[in-house]
């Protein structure tokens, strides 16, 4: 169960969501980029392409994620919420670039196949907001 009480309130949450959103594009396009030219940088950037979005979703609803706990924690909540226990399997992929950014371990076709699943945890994760 998602704890509210460490999350922020946000009285207005437009410019935020907006931010986020397009942050996480950015980020989608800058690892697509990346990935011939530099996989540990392609790793980050759609590492932070899955997290804007997860701030975006968190702040259509007024709230404000601030550490990696916070986004596993609202991102589980999604999971369960929509029924769709792969949203938590993509987002893991996604955590795994992340670490991948700073001990750059993955061979390219690791990275380029959890590229893959990041387009797929952004692309379901936009669904729910296109939705509501």
């Amino acid at each position: 169960m998602l704890n509210t009480s460490k999350l922020k309130r946000e009285v207005n949450n437009v410019e935020e969501f907006k931010r986020y959103l397009d942050l996480s594009r950015k980020y989608l396009k800058d690892g697509e980029d990346f990935l011939v030219k530099d996989p540990a940088q392609a790793s980050e950037k759609l590492w932070g392409a899955s997290a804007e979005i997860v701030k975006a979703v968190a702040a259509r609803r007024g709230l404000t994620l601030k550490t990696h706990a916070d986004l596993w924690e609202f991102t589980t909540k999604i999971s369960s919420e929509v029924g769709d226990p792969e949203i938590l399997k993509l987002f893991a992929a996604a955590n795994y670039l992340h670490q991948n950014f700073y001990e750059n371990v993955m061979t390219l076709d690791a990275v380029r196949a959890s590229a893959e699943a990041v387009k797929q945890f952004i692309e379901k994760l936009e669904k729910l907001l296109s939705e509501g």
